[in-house]
C-alpha cells in the first residue's frame, strides 16, 4: 500500500508528545491510510535515510521548524542535499511550513524573513484558478488554514509555479512538477496546537499580546479546512492528483 517517511525537523514539544504522539503522530493521523507504512527520520538531529533505503518509499514530508530555512546548520544543508536527490528520483515530497521553504531553496528558490512579519491564526487563502486540480478533488478555490511562520519564500525556483496565495504571503503553495509540493501553512494543525504555540511565543515575548488577542480571535471565528487539506495532501502523496 505505500511507504513513507516523516522528515522531522523541529523537537517535540510536551504538550504535542503528550496530546498526539510528537509531531510524527500529528502527520500520521492526517496522511495515513490502511496498510501502509510510515517511518520518522529526526533529521534535526542528524538522523537521516539512508541513499540505498530511499528507492523503497512511495514520498516523504518535511515538517515544520523553529530553525530558519535559510540557515546554513549541517542538518539543513544535508537535508537540501536529500530534496535535491528526492527531485532527481522524481520521489513525492510534501513540505509544510519550514519544509515548504526549504522545499522551494533545494529547487533554487529563495526564502528569508517575511516583511510583513509574524502570521500567526487562521487565514484564508485563494488556490488558482488555472489549474483544474480542485475540481477533480472537489474542493472550493478559497480554503482556511492555520498558519505559524515569520519566513516566507520570497522567490520561487525556476521549475515551480504557485498553486495559491494570501493577503498576506505571496507564494501560500507551490508545485514543481507532479512531485513536489509545499504549503505555507499548517494543514496537519489542530486549534489547541495552535493555541499553545501562541503560548509559548508570549512567554518567551517573542510577540506582543494585542498579537496574541488577534491571533486567537481568528481561531475562535474561523474552521480551519481540514478536510480539503487533508483530501489534498494524501491525493498529492499518494499519486492520486488529476494534473
Amino acid at each position: 500500500m505505500g511507504r513513507f517517511g516523516v522528515l522531522l525537523c523541529a523537537e517535540d514539544s510536551e504538550f504535542v508528545k503528550k496530546r498526539y504522539g510528537g509531531y510524527f503522530g500529528v502527520f500520521v493521523r492526517m496522511l495515513g491510510e490502511e496498510g501502509e507504512t510510515w517511518d520518522m527520520f529526526k533529521v534535526c538531529s542528524g538522523e537521516f535515510p539512508k541513499d540505498e533505503e530511499l528507492e523503497f518509499f512511495d514520498g516523504f514530508v518535511i515538517t515544520g521548524s523553529c530553525s530558519d530555512a535559510h540557515g546554513n546548520d549541517l542538518w539543513i544543508v544535508k537535508l537540501l542535499n536529500l530534496l535535491k536527490k528526492l527531485d532527481s528520483m522524481k520521489k513525492r515530497v510534501l513540505g509544510i511550513c519550514f519544509g515548504h521553504q526549504v522545499l522551494s531553496r533545494a529547487l533554487g528558490g529563495k526564502t528569508g524573513r517575511a516583511e510583513s512579519g509574524w502570521d500567526i491564526g487562521v487565514t484564508n487563502i485563494n488556490l488558482s484558478t488555472s489549474s483544474s486540480i480542485w475540481e477533480s478533488l472537489k474542493i472550493p478555490t478559497t480554503l482556511s488554514v492555520i498558519e505559524f511562520h515569520r519566513d516566507e519564500v520570497r522567490q520561487l525556483p525556476p521549475s515551480a509555479k504557485v498553486m495559491a496565495w494570501s493577503s498576506k504571503t505571496g507564494v501560500e503553495m507551490f508545485m514543481s512538477g507532479d512531485h513536489m509540493m509545499g504549503i505555507q501553512g499548517h494543514p496537519e494543525y489542530t486549534k489547541d496546537i495552535l493555541l499553545n504555540l501562541i503560548d509559548r511565543l508570549l512567554d518567551r515575548n517573542l510577540i506582543q499580546d494585542s498579537h496574541a488577542e488577534t491571533a486567537k480571535a481568528s481561531v475562535e471565528a474561523t474552521e480551519p479546512s481540514r478536510e480539503a487539506w487533508m483530501k489534498l495532501c494524501r491525493s498529492f502523496l499518494k499519486g492520486r492528483l488529476v494534473l
